[in-house]
């Protein structure tokens, strides 16, 4: 058999085989239920510094529409 037959082949078959089994393993380990408590925290971990309103009397950037 010719490399690039074998390759093709491969690439055709057991690649794209590999490669929906990896997509579907990590689509279930993203919604594996003790995941929820990691989703919510890093979903919130930009607004950990956030402890303070702001300053209403500090002018800002954004021209009034």
């Amino acid at each position: 058999m010719e490399t690039y037959s074998f390759l093709r082949h491969l690439a055709d078959s057991w690649f794209l085989l590999a490669m929906t089994l990896g997509f579907l393993g990590l689509c279930l380990w993203a919604y594996r239920p003790g995941s929820r408590a990691a989703h919510d925290e890093i979903a919130s971990s930009i607004f950990r510094n956030d402890d303070r309103p702001a300053d209403p009397t500090k002018p800002t950037n954004r021209k009034e529409a």
